[in-house]
């Protein structure tokens, strides 16, 4: 007696119908869940109004040539959960600003951005308290006096293992 041989599926217009479903679905899916990841982290704009920034863009590099000319020099760090700040002129005396205040955000990040006032602490030292986590944040420091506006845009790398 002879065993009955099974007959092969046959790939019918129905299965290639649910293979191409199948494959564009997770395309679609993947594509969705990207977007939504990519609008809620980061609009992509740097300014609101480019074209009023551009209008400002003249002024900022004169005061950029007046600061320079002035020998102004800023170190900023994170320690003791505060962002420092010190300020030596071409002397390498203590500037003393009238006030100042410090722009914190991450670099691709808007929801974390925030302002801090910065309070003198003498020898053209100044703290801005303030509790960072780890990772990398973009600082904007901004400052007026008597001889002139100050301005230091820059990048601080706060480590997990490090005491700050």
């Amino acid at each position: 007696m002879q065993t009955p041989t099974p007959h092969p599926r046959q790939f019918t217009g129905r299965h290639m119908l649910l293979l191409m479903l199948a494959f564009f679905g997770v395309i679609i899916i993947v594509n969705l869940t990207m977007a939504t990841v990519a609008s809620r982290s980061w609009t992509g704009l740097v300014v609101k109004n480019s074209y009023v920034a551009s209008q400002a863009f003249n002024r900022e590099l004169e005061q950029a040539k007046l600061q320079a000319a002035r020998g102004w020099t800023g170190d900023i760090t994170y320690r003791g959960g505060a962002v420092v700040l010190s300020l030596t002129d071409k002397a390498g005396q203590p500037v003393i600003l009238d006030s100042s205040v410090v722009e914190i955000g991450r670099p691709a990040y808007e929801q974390a951005d925030h302002r801090v006032a910065m309070v003198h602490q003498g020898n053209g030292i100044y703290h801005a308290k303030d509790n960072l986590p780890p990772g990398i944040w973009q600082v904007s420091v901004r400052g007026t006096s008597s001889q002139g506006d100050y301005r230091l845009d820059s990048r601080l790398i706060i480590k997990a293992d490090a005491k700050q």
